[in-house]
């Protein structure tokens, strides 16, 4: 290897560490904002759970996650290869930069999928019940559906965009807490009898500001570093990521002061993250006037999303989770197939026709499909053995007390 192309492999390599460790801060960020968004008696389950699904599904995620990703393919369908020994596989992304880089890479997307669901079944689940969803999750379903996108299976053959994970990662991640919402009920106290819905403040809306603008840092990391290279393209991946998500927050701010009579601060926050959470798919082959246009319906879609889901559907989801990843991560798959013009990927806006929205629309519903059916059969199946749900009075005690047995605040329980 001459010096030149020995000085690219190492700046590539140093580049997707640190793009690996930016998306490790998104732990952080999903942290704050979910223990920002519910009650303070919750607030460090919240954070326990954060941290676990983490921690456990780093270990599953190399022993056996990893190869059914990137494995040997089996009809385009799943890996099967490189269990308990990853770094075994032959992967080109091995050579270009180093098996270590890619598998720790690949592992904290797998972690984010993951802890999606905790906000939206925040305040009343069993401890328990989450480590095993979260343990299953990174072995078996988010890795098939992330063979499927990136580990050469049947929608990448089809020619299928997603290029950081707007269906891979986020929509797998609303879709299984859709079902976790569900299966769980609401809140007590959340529907009244007469129909009404009662709004449960979260406790901490600074710390739930922090924890998006953390998510918004991190995100340069998630999008940028997923050409797996330190090059040109990364710098427009920067723009149209920040550009979507100061469009889906101005669009939330806009949307919300018209229909409130007040800017709301929770729901402008969450069009910032639906913002970005739609652009991920596209955002290295959609044009930087297209990520604004994805940006704003992405965070319509959200908002939308949130009132149906609240006083329609009546799914109790604190933080909007199924909104901003399920939702909003869908529609900006889908738009790669309308705002595309980049890295050979033409969208219908740009004279490409319908073919590359129908693979989208594909890609969109089948993995919605193995998600929520998944999904059902894991919840419905806790729900039936081990149980999901904590007893009505522990949830009135709080989760840090009656699961973990302690107070995040103690200093002012009796102030």
């Amino acid at each position: 290897m001459n010096v030149i192309a020995e000085l690219t492999r190492n700046l590539n390599i140093a580049w997707v560490l640190i793009a690996a460790a930016l998306v490790f801060v998104m732990q952080a960020g999903f942290a704050l904002v979910e223990t920002g968004f519910t009650r303070a008696k919750n607030a460090g389950n919240i954070i326990m759970k954060n941290l676990m699904d983490f921690a456990l599904g780093s270990i599953i995620f190399y022993l056996a996650g990893f190869a059914i990703m990137f494995g040997t393919d089996l009809g385009g369908v799943i890996g099967t290869s490189g269990f308990f020994d990853p770094a075994g596989i032959r992967l080109s992304a091995f050579d270009s930069l180093s098996p270590g880089v890619f598998i720790i890479f690949q592992t904290v997307f797998a972690a984010t999928a993951a802890t999606i669901v905790s906000g939206a079944m925040a305040e009343r689940t069993k401890f328990g019940a989450y480590l095993i969803y979260s343990v299953v999750i990174s072995l078996v379903i988010y890795p098939v559906v992330g063979h499927w996108v990136w580990g050469g299976g049947w929608l990448s053959q089809m020619g299928f965009v997603d290029y950081a994970g707007s269906t891979v990662v986020h929509s797998v991640g609303g879709w299984a807490a859709l079902v976790g919402a569900a299966a769980l009920g609401p809140r007590i106290g959340k529907y009244g009898p007469d129909g009404r819905v009662n709004a449960i403040p979260g406790h901490n809306i600074p710390l739930g500001a922090l924890g998006v603008f953390i998510l918004w840092f991190g995100w340069f990391g998630f999008n940028c570093g997923s050409g797996l290279a330190a090059d040109m393209v990364i710098g427009h991946v920067a723009m149209t990521t920040n550009l979507s998500a100061a469009a889906g927050a101005t669009t939330a701010l806009i949307s919300t002061w018209l229909h409130y009579g007040k800017p709301d601060v929770s729901l402008t926050l969450n069009g910032a993250l639906a913002g970005l959470v739609g652009v991920t798919a596209g955002c290295a082959v959609s044009t930087l006037e297209g990520a604004i246009f994805i940006g704003v319906i992405a965070s319509l879609c959200m908002l939308a999303a949130v009132e149906v889901l609240d006083r329609k559907v009546r799914i109790d989801d604190p933080v909007g989770a199924i909104s901003v990843h399920g939702v909003a991560g869908a529609v900006g798959t889908l738009l790669v197939g309308v705002f595309a013009n980049r890295g050979g990927a033409v969208g219908l806006l740009y004279g490409g026709g319908f073919g590359l929205l129908g693979v989208q629309a594909l890609g969109v519903v089948s993995v919605a499909g193995w998600t929520l059916g998944t999904c059902a059969l894991l919840f419905f199946g806790l729900k039936k053995t081990v149980g999901l749900r904590v007893s009505p009075q522990d949830e009135l005690v709080g989760l840090d007390q009656s699961e973990h047995g302690m107070a995040s605040y103690p200093d002012f329980l009796n102030k």
